[in-house]
Formats: C-alpha cells, structure tokens, sequence
C-alpha cells in the first residue's frame, strides 16, 4: 500500500507542478498584460487546485503509513527525519492554504486584472515553496525525488 501510494503521490506531483506552472504563466501574463481573465484561465486554475487537494489528501496519508515518519526525541535531532516527520507535511499544508485562497480571491474579485493579480500572488508564494520543501530539499537530503 506505502508504495502505491507514493508512486501515485510522486506521479500526481508532476501534474500539480506544471498545472501551478501553466496557471502562474496565465496570471501573471494576465496581470502584467491587463488581460481579460478567460475561460481557460478559469478552467486552469479550477484544475490546479483539484490536483492540489488530490495530492493533499495523498499526502495525508501517506504521512500516516510512511517508515520516514517518526516521533521520538531523536527525530528533531536527524535532519532526514525532521523533515519529513514536520517540515515538508506543514510547508505542504501551506502551499495548498495559498492555492486555495489564491482561487478564492481570484473568484471573488471584480476586475480581471485584480483576478490575474490576486492569483498570481498566491501561486507565485506557493510554487517556490513547493520546488524548495517538494522537489529540492528531498533531493538535498538524499532521498532523492520520491
């Protein structure tokens, strides 16, 4: 089961990245170029966040079945076992609070430059969160990019 669905957490994060990346682009050309916000601007930043809770809910319990997590004294202590025991679950909890509140926002606002804005903004702050504590870190840390 652990490894069903880390290979399916693993696989899923690639869509969720070039998803965010696609709809980081659209925004962000969107804000700078006053842009009108668009269906496809609506229907990547709807597909955006239902991989980003696909994968939060993947990830959960995943946290929950992984040998990676433990909680002992020591654990604050083994930079590997830190990591995935607090680190990465709480950044990841943080990237899918901003991709949420980024569509919100972006939903409820009157111009389509402040969509384009609002969105932009959130999905900026949680890319470099998710290439930083998803894709780097792990790498760093030698467990390489589960």
């Amino acid at each position: 089961m652990y490894n069903t669905l880390l290979g399916a957490h693993s696989g899923l994060r690639w869509l969720l990245v070039i998803s965010l990346f696609f709809a980081l682009i659209r925004s962000t050309t969107g804000w700078f170029g006053n842009k009108k916000y668009t269906k496809i601007d609506n229907i990547a930043a709807l597909a955006l966040v239902s991989f980003t809770h696909i994968m939060a809910i993947l990830g959960l319990i995943l946290y929950f079945v992984s040998p990676n997590v433990k909680w002992s004294k020591e654990t604050m202590d083994d930079t590997f076992y830190r990591f995935w025991s607090m680190e990465h679950g709480l950044i990841m909890l943080i990237v899918v609070i901003l991709i949420t509140i980024g569509r919100v926002k972006s939903k409820k606002a009157t111009t389509d430059l402040l969509k384009h804005k609002k969105s932009a903004i959130f999905y900026a702050i949680a890319f470099f969160l998710i290439l930083w504590a998803g894709i780097m870190k792990p790498y760093l840390l030698g467990s390489g990019w589960i």
